[in-house]
């Protein structure tokens, strides 16, 4: 039925409005049949032809009823719910009387009238239409597999993006999805060397369809790689939009094919070995460029003759198969030249092809290999895989003492090897074993083999497969010289740098380092350390000669071994001083027992060129234990401190470190360094005592005393610091100084005494000074104070050290106008008489006799001697140290001159001096 309007007016019961709704439906989509359905009375209504719709004309109106209520059940469920003028769409598939499937389209809408819902709707019928989509969707879908399932990369870009990509490209390009690929630049997937010439194919690619030529491209993958393509572009469209498709086929493996090509036709081209095919027969079918070079004969010739021919000896490709394949042949070349060819032989399907190797220069080679092992002085052996050995040359017999006959075929541990601290060798660790095992190479071992006679040879050994490439266990050839004479000679050489050359003792070196850590965590217990110095050595040596010197060491260094364990260490340090190292002490005890021990043997008389001498020594003790953190140098430094602890209490005797010692040694050594600087700093500086004329009671000069007061240490007592500076020789520094402050600050002591005198004493190191006459003599002139105010005072020893000496330097002081004086008179060995040979002013008194005053008659009765004497000779007296009023009365009824003391007046600074006693 066509559309009219007038077919919509036979509906039963249908109100106009239906039927124009109706109508409007049936215009939108080209329909003739239309329904209704009342959802409130729940009641279908249809008109006519719709048998033939539903391709079952005369069917009676139960079954169209219970047909159409089948096709539009869905919309009148869904119109239940639905709200008013909602439209649905619905296609359907019915089969008619004739069993032929048709598809019909049901569009309906949703009205409601007087308070009745009904769904008002038409049918059409698409079979026509739904058969061409289905076409054009199986042509789509099977498009879609084909491109889907394509070996080729197939991809789709717009406006320079990726809008698709096949499973292909995601593999050629590494990604992990074409999500990852699409909305891309096209760019990023080419090669910066191809992107130019890709842009510009595809500019020219203007109409639908054009495509272009089959190009080469490289791609970039995702993991940073590429691949070659062969790629070919189309113009088309993407939802109307300009686009191109890109076919692109891998060409990697037809490149690597290609490649593989030309590397074959190259190695048969330029293979050195000679590369021939023959037929059956053994006609030549082919003839290498080698093969000509090595035959002399060319390709030209050569193909189409009998192999035999080119080779000048009896060649069968057959017979050579038969006898595994690979011969080693004589051969002549075209001049008749011999040729040491080895000949290798494989069949193909209609003949042979053979390959000859040019080994003449090798045999050559090995002969004269031979011919130079055998002749070389150092050893060579030659182990097989199977372990035995496969040949000897003439030094390895020499150098072992074994039979090349008798050694050929033994196994490679035919001799027994040791280490260099003589420990024996397992087999498995012989240099031999590890190259064998691992093919890696063992260089200038040193080993020691023992020979069949049982003597010893060194021998610098080295080990290197001989053919590495061909598996394990490798053929290993073994190199060795004989170092025994060497050995011996870095052994006395070794012996030199660590032992004393006189006594034979280690030396310091080895002694430090066996009291190291490492060394003394090897032994359980503590380790003792005696560090032995001879008292006066030094005369004997002066007085008897080095030559008896050094035979004294000689036998103190044979005593000190006899007297110790056999494990203890005995060292010379140098010069006079020793060391005993005793490892594995229980306690002190044990360390005081040994050096006691080791003293009463040093004790003991010494005979040397009809001499007898009696030698002593002093001994400083260290104990540490294992976990000691000193090191070696510490613990010597720390017994020598010791050592000298010993000597302060007298000859003989032993002391044990502790740390207090340590800190006065640290003191000193830092007082040392500071006093340097002491001067310069101003920390220095002088107390003045009044020294009184008994007669009197005035003082008539002042002793200057040097004073230091340390920034760290406070004051520092002169009985510290003056034999500092005389050890250190920083006393003609100190000495100057003292000098030249005493000579300025007196003169402001004499602006109040005129006749006021300045007393300075000299060491025993200022008295050596050669400089000494120039410094008073200048320190004077500068501070404007007469010679004679001044008086120099010289201890006994100081003098009697080198009297001549003395004598000459005091003299040329007097000279100058300088006075003298002997200090601490009495405390000293000198003679009387040789005193009073010297030009001296002044004799002062050691206050160890003043002390003894009112409690002594003998101290009385030896001063008034020394005061007899002394004036006698025109010399003044002063007593030192007065510190009673009775000492005073008893040194004035002596007769005494002068005195000076803690009763009279204490060493102050020159502003607070009392010049009014």
């Amino acid at each position: 039925m066509g559309p009219g309007r007038h077919d919509f007016h036979e509906f039963m019961d249908e109100t106009n409005a239906d039927a124009e709704l109706l109508v409007d439906l049936a215009l939108s989509v080209g329909t003739a049949v239309a329904w209704s359905f009342d959802l409130t009375a729940d009641r279908l209504i249809w008109t006519r032809g719709l048998d033939d719709m539903l391709g079952v004309s005369g069917a009676p109106p139960d079954e169209l009823r219970d047909r159409l209520s089948e096709l539009v059940a869905p919309l009148t469920v869904a119109a239940r719910t639905a709200a008013v003028w909602q439209e649905f769409d619905l296609e359907q598939r019915c089969t008619g009387h004739g069993d032929v499937p048709r598809w019909l389209q049901i569009r309906a809408r949703l009205t409601s009238h007087a308070g009745c819902r009904r769904l008002v709707g038409v049918i059409t019928n698409v079979t026509g239409r739904r058969t061409e989509r289905q076409a054009l969707s199986d042509i789509t879908d099977r498009y879609r597999l084909l491109v889907d399932l394509s070996p080729d990369a197939i991809v789709v870009h717009e406006a320079g993006r990726l809008v698709y990509a096949n499973p292909a490209a995601v593999r050629f390009v590494r990604a992990a999805s074409a999500a990852e690929m699409v909305d891309r630049p096209i760019v990023d997937f080419v090669h910066p060397d191809s992107v130019a010439a890709m842009l510009r194919r595809i500019a020219d690619l203007s109409e639908p369809g054009a495509a272009t030529e089959t190009t080469e491209v490289l791609l970039r993958r995702l993991d940073g790689g590429s691949i070659a393509v062969a790629s070919v572009s189309v113009r088309t469209t993407w939802e109307g939009r300009p686009a191109f498709q890109v076919i692109m086929r891998d060409v990697t493996a037809q490149k690597a094919a290609a490649a593989a090509l030309r590397y074959q036709a190259a190695l048969v081209t330029h293979v050195s070995d000679a590369l021939v095919a023959t037929t059956s027969q053994g006609v030549v079918t082919s003839w290498n460029p080698a093969a000509e070079t090595i035959y002399g004969h060319f390709a030209v010739d050569a193909i189409g003759k009998p192999i035999h021919e080119l080779v000048g000896a009896d060649l069968d490709p057959a017979t050579v198969l038969e006898m595994g394949g690979v011969v080693q042949a004589d051969h002549r070349d075209a001049n008749g030249g011999a040729l040491a060819v080895r000949v290798s032989v494989a069949r193909m399907s209609d003949g042979y092809v053979l390959i000859c190797a040019d080994e003449t220069a090798r045999r050559r080679a090995e002969q004269y290999f031979t011919t130079v092992v055998a002749a070389i002085e150092e050893g060579v052996i030659v182990i097989g895989a199977n372990g035995e050995v496969e040949s000897v040359n003439p030094a390895a017999e020499r150098i072992l003492a074994i039979n090349e006959k008798e050694t050929l075929g033994a196994p490679s541990t035919l001799a027994e090897l040791y280490d260099e601290n003589g420990v024996r060798i397992p087999y498995e660790d012989y240099p031999t074993a590890h190259t064998r095992r691992t093919g890696e190479p063992r260089n200038g071992r040193i080993v020691c083999s023992v020979r069949p006679d049982g003597s010893r040879v060194w021998l610098s050994m080295s080990t290197r497969a001989l053919n590495p490439d061909d598996g394990l266990p490798a053929t290993v050839v073994i190199s060795f010289s004989d170092i025994t004479e060497r050995r011996q000679i870095e052994g006395r050489r070794e012996h030199e740098a660590t032992h004393d050359a006189l006594t034979g003792l280690v030396n310091r070196t080895v002694a430090i380092d066996e009291l190291s850590r490492t060394s003394r965590a090897r032994h359980p217990g503590s380790t003792a350390v005696l560090f032995i110095d001879l008292d006066k050595f030094k005369v004997i040596n002066d007085s008897l000669g080095h030559g008896v010197g050094d035979r004294v060491l000689q036998v103190i260094g044979e005593r000190l071994r006899g007297s110790t364990r056999r494990t203890d260490i005995v060292g010379r340090l140098g010069g006079d001083e020793f060391a005993v190292i005793a490892h594995d002490m229980t306690s002190p005890d044990n360390a005081r027992a040994l050096a006691e021990h080791i003293r009463a043997e040093l004790n003991r008389p010494v005979s040397v060129d009809g001499r007898v001498l009696h030698i002593d020594a002093s001994l400083g003790i260290v104990i540490a234990r294992a976990d000691d953190p000193r090191d070696g140098e510490a613990l010597l430094s720390d017994a020598d401190l010791a050592m000298y602890q010993a000597k302060t209490q007298g000859r003989g005797q032993h002391a044990f470190f502790d740390i207090e010692l340590r800190e006065r040694s640290q003191r000193r050594l830092r007082l040392e360094q500071d006093l340097r600087a002491a001067p310069a700093l101003g920390q220095l500086w002088l107390a003045y005592q009044p020294i009184v004329d008994l007669r009197t009671g005035r003082a008539t000069a002042v002793e200057g005393l040097a004073r230091w007061n340390h920034p760290r240490f406070g004051a520092i007592s002169p009985g510290e610091f003056i034999p500092l500076a005389e050890e250190s020789d920083l006393i003609n520094l100190l000495g100057e100084h003292v000098l030249r402050i005493a000579t300025e600050e007196i003169i402001d002591l004499r602006a109040r005494n005129s006749h006021l005198g300045l007393t300075v004493n000299l060491s025993v190191r200022q008295l050596d000074h050669d400089r000494l006459v120039p410094i008073v003599r200048d320190a004077t002139l500068v501070a404007g104070l007469p010679p004679g105010a001044l008086c120099l005072e010289i201890t006994e020893s100081a003098i009697m050290r080198d009297p001549k000496r003395a004598a000459s330097t005091l003299t040329a002081l007097r000279d100058m106008g300088a006075q003298l004086a002997i200090d601490d008179f009495g405390t000293g060995y000198s003679s009387l008489a040789q005193l009073l040979t010297l030009p001296l002013d002044m004799l002062k008194i050691d206050q160890t006799f003043t002390a003894r005053l009112g409690d002594s008659r003998d101290a009385e009765a030896i001063l008034k001697s020394v005061i007899a004497m002394a004036h006698a000779v025109n010399l003044t007296v002063v007593a030192e140290g007065v510190e009673t009023e009775s000492q005073l009365g008893i040194l004035r009824a002596l007769g005494c001159d002068a005195a000076q003391g803690f009763h009279l007046g204490r060493p102050v600074a020159a502003a607070e001096l009392d010049l009014s006693t």
